[in-house]
């Protein structure tokens, strides 16, 4: 009876965590292009193709440590414990995502701010 209820799990987890990703990852890299453009100076192509290759990026490590987590356990044959068990996993992997999605923020002002740096030393080159 506890391998059903771990199947069941599993049958509820993985879906939930891939749509989470699907989700953040979606929302981050459709408002992200705008800051790709800022940062390659409206060079289109090259913002686009990094943009593309951040999300892939980040496709691979967040499906990859869903995966990585994906062990679940039930001491007790509950329903209860699994609802519990569930609550904790999908709970756990969306701070994960959370903490990602922050951490790709950080990239694109950090990004924003090197090519403001850079546009501020050539208007100085130019000057002078």
């Amino acid at each position: 009876m506890e391998t059903t209820k771990i199947l069941i799990g599993y049958s509820i987890y993985l879906p939930v965590a891939l749509f989470l990703t699907y989700y953040v990852s979606k929302t981050l890299f459709k408002n992200g292009k705008i800051f790709m453009l800022d940062i390659f100076k409206g060079r289109e192509e090259i913002a686009e193709a990094t943009n593309r290759l951040f999300e892939t990026g980040f496709y691979l490590l967040n499906i990859g440590f869903a995966l990585m987590i994906l062990e679940m356990q039930l001491y007790r044959d509950s329903y209860q414990e699994l609802i519990e068990n569930l609550s904790y996993k999908i709970g756990g992997f969306s701070i994960y995502l959370g903490i990602m999605l922050f951490f790709n923020l950080y990239f694109f002002f950090r990004g924003k701010r090197k090519a403001k740096e850079a546009q501020r030393e050539e208007r100085l080159v130019f000057k002078a």
